[in-house]
């Protein structure tokens, strides 16, 4: 036998090979076990995706109304602080901002626009706001039927359990959320943007 051949033939005092991958492996429940806690880093800014079952914060102080600008051409929306820069109203548009979650446990926050300062409505608007409420109660799904011009609202047949939201105030949730994606002074890129 080569020395080779005996350094692999390793055994300890007990004449068992510490090498076993039955001493070695690790349970698959050691990660569930292990004691940690999810930091919440990313909050997206979006509306629910046609697949997704969703539910709605029910507490209202997990919604607020704002301000909204949307760059459609760099697919991007920002909150707009409109005492900062009210120039900007007349390119804005306000929305509701509901804490939302996914059946997967993502969080985001959901921007639905409210009817305009006219009272002109939108049935896109109208279904969206109808969809938060139901969301706030149960678990549903929404989709665009554009021979509607109006979202779907579709109820979880199945029971699913509530969520777990994050022991977070709102404000902290729509810090994670902004980020850059807050309008509060002039000079922001974003109005450069739009300016041209």
């Amino acid at each position: 036998m080569s020395d080779e051949q005996n350094k692999m033939k390793i055994v300890d005092a007990n004449g068992d090979d510490p090498y076993a991958l039955e001493k070695l492996r690790v349970d698959q429940n050691f990660l569930e076990s292990t004691n940690v806690k999810k930091l919440l880093a990313t909050v997206p800014l979006r509306r629910p995706g046609p697949q997704d079952f969703i539910r709605v914060h029910p507490d209202p102080k997990y919604r607020e109304l704002m301000a909204f600008l949307e760059l459609k051409e760099d697919r991007e929306t920002y909150i707009v602080d409109l005492k900062a820069v009210p120039e900007l109203a007349s390119e804005c548009y306000i929305a509701t901002l509901f804490t939302a979650m996914t059946r997967t446990g993502v969080l985001f926050l959901w921007p639905v626009r409210v009817p305009a300062a006219d009272g002109r409505t939108n049935d896109w608007h109208v279904s969206a706001a109808a969809a938060a409420e139901q969301a706030m109660k149960h678990w549903i799904r929404i989709k665009a039927n554009m021979s509607l011009r109006a979202y779907e609202i579709f109820l979880a047949e199945s029971k699913i359990p509530d969520p777990e939201w994050p022991d977070l105030a709102y404000q902290e949730i729509v810090r994670i959320a902004v980020k850059d994606k807050l309008i509060n002074q002039r000079n922001h890129p974003a109005i450069k943007r739009l300016r041209g």
